[in-house]
């Protein structure tokens, strides 16, 4: 005989448009992993501009 559960199961209460957005940036924030470095620029010299021209 399949046992009876006697607890109610909770009812959702409604949730904010702003508790929802707030929740899915915090899970974003939390999950994107930061950006690599870039890589340091090199400056060309008045020579290597010249000939580039």
């Amino acid at each position: 005989m399949p046992a009876v559960h006697s607890r109610r199961e909770p009812t959702p209460r409604p949730v904010s448009m702003r508790d929802l957005l707030a929740a899915c940036a915090a899970a974003a924030a939390v999950s994107t992993p930061p950006p690599a470095p870039e890589p340091p620029r090199q400056e060309k010299t008045a020579r290597e501009r010249r000939e580039a021209a």
